[in-house]
């Protein structure tokens, strides 16, 4: 189930309006959050998902929607087509990407300041399953899954027959199935006491303490996107991460490590000199962390 939960998102209808333009407005602040949401999940950038909201917005606004039925189909119909064309030069941009990349930060917790639709789906690991497929596979998946369109209004996106978009989410839909069983749900409670304890021990550069936290096969992933200091490729192994981290901390001590929820998950947020330095978010297995995600690319932190 979708839940709403806050975020910033571009600017709304002012007064003054027409007509038409106050009633598209009362239907906007519905369903913005759809709007943001379908592009965040299809893009992974929350720059990108707000300029598509804004795109979505104004092309509304010049719209004669008198004879549309559905508002929230046609506004999230209009978001995934621009976010597929998005999404289809995003391939070749992230083919040159500096070191590994992850998904922007998105808050959706009570700091955030407009609402938002929140799943799993707009967690870092599951965008991180909807980066392996292809993008139709994504748009299709995401409108249908996630968002309920029927599958014409998908194959209108796509310029593709009905049977191939059903086809193209049914692929998609087994692919993301068979990746989430390799990377099972820790629950809120338990995310938070692993979190809790694992801050104490890098806070106090414990190297010990890291390891037995850390899965002995856990990655450590960090998107510097050549704007920051981070490894340019994957680092794996307990050992070697805790000890990577230790190294780490030492050099770029934080002022103060605080949670927040990322992606409907709680994360860790590294503040130094009053600005945010990173956004931890982990996987979690049988009390232990699996993979630990590190956003520092400060493209990625400015909405912060």
């Amino acid at each position: 189930m979708l839940e709403e939960v806050a975020i910033g998102m571009g600017d709304g209808p002012g007064p003054g309006r027409s007509e038409q333009e106050e009633a598209l407005g009362a239907g906007w602040e519905r369903h913005r959050p759809a709007v943001f949401g379908v592009a965040y999940r299809l893009l992974g950038s929350v720059a990108d998902a707000e300029d598509v909201t804004q795109d979505v917005w104004l092309r509304a606004a010049g719209a004669d929607l008198r004879d549309i039925g559905d508002l929230r189909a046609w506004l999230v119909t209009v978001a995934a087509r621009r976010s597929y064309d998005i999404l289809k030069s995003a391939r070749f941009r992230r083919e040159s990407y500096v070191g590994p990349w992850l998904p922007e930060p998105l808050l959706t917790g009570p700091d955030a300041s407009q609402p938002v639709l929140v799943d799993e789906s707009v967690s870092s690991a599951m965008l991180l399953i909807m980066e392996e497929l292809s993008p139709p596979e994504r748009v299709a998946f995401v409108l249908h899954d996630v968002f309920g369109l029927e599958f014409g209004k998908i194959a209108e996106v796509l310029d593709v027959s009905v049977p191939g978009a059903r086809q193209l989410a049914s692929r998609a839909r087994r692919r993301v199935a068979k990746a989430k069983q390799s990377m099972p749900q820790a629950s809120k409670a338990e995310r938070q006491r692993v979190l809790a304890v694992f801050r104490a021990a890098y806070e106090a550069g414990d190297l010990a303490g890291l390891v037995r936290l850390l899965h002995p096969d856990a990655v450590f992933v960090t998107d510097g996107g050549g704007k920051a200091f981070a490894a340019r490729k994957l680092i794996h192994g307990g050992e070697r991460v805790a000890e990577v981290m230790v190294r780490v901390g030492r050099r770029w001590r934080p002022d103060r490590i605080a949670f927040a929820e990322v992606g409907g998950e709680l994360a860790l947020v590294s503040y130094r000199e009053g600005r945010v330095q990173s956004v931890d978010t982990v996987q979690i297995t049988d009390g232990l962390i699996t993979a630990y995600r590190r956003v520092v690319n400060p493209d990625k932190l400015v909405r912060l």
